[in-house]
């Protein structure tokens, strides 16, 4: 992995085709949100799609929690298809068959001479596409557990959110005041609730106008 992918570093701003042929971007994905990347071996692995089925588990979690999901696969189109299907997702999924992600990372699985995959790592992700956390998923146990994430996005969310903790007195005042600056989705440099729901809902082509 270059050793600029670490907490504090930003995230390549990868455009990829998702598994419906459209071209997104990481960041369009994303939003104003919170954000965890797989990087995957892909579909033959049972490693991975045991990791997927567990984010496919907790992902109710993340869609009220304001956290986008998105997983990477050097798979085909029609691959990366059936593994998202397989395992239940209504996260995107985009796929690298040139290895882009792989080469600029630096991450290609060497171990495995048949497959040509990326090393599997799970990213997480504060706004505007800034690391918070690297797990390499080498083995299955480097992988974060569904508890491990709530852990960082709860630290994520609370650096975040300036309106994590309404019952201070000063944002009390603000509030009454009129000033909604602090208070997401309220504030005019927030967007607005109703692309907050369309983020929520997963609608990707109405909050991210294809990108």
């Amino acid at each position: 992995m270059r050793s600029d992918i670490a907490p504090g570093g930003t995230f390549p701003d990868y455009r990829l085709p998702d598994h419906t042929k459209t071209e997104r971007s990481l960041s369009g994905l994303q939003g104003d949100q919170l954000m965890i990347v797989v990087l995957t071996r892909g579909f033959f692995c049972p490693k991975d799609r045991q990791h997927l089925l567990e984010l496919v588990r907790f992902h109710p979690q993340l869609v009220v929690g304001y956290t986008q999901v998105v997983a990477i696969t050097t798979d085909d189109w029609h691959t990366t298809n059936n593994y998202r299907q397989q395992t239940s997702a209504s996260f995107p999924f985009l796929y690298d068959e040139k290895r882009i992600v792989q080469k600029d990372l630096d991450i290609k699985e060497y171990t495995d001479t048949t497959h040509d995959v990326m090393i599997p790592h799970t990213i997480v992700l504060g706004r505007n596409l800034k690391i918070f956390k690297v797990y390499n998923g080498y083995y299955y146990w480097g992988r974060p557990s569904a508890a491990e994430l709530y852990q960082d996005l709860r630290t994520l969310a609370k650096e975040t959110y300036s309106d994590w903790d309404i019952t201070r007195p000063e944002l009390r005042q603000k509030w009454q005041q009129g000033d909604k600056s602090d208070f997401y989705p309220y504030g005019e440099n927030s967007i607005s609730m109703e692309q907050l729901m369309l983020q929520m809902a997963g609608a990707t082509d109405q909050y991210t106008n294809k990108s």
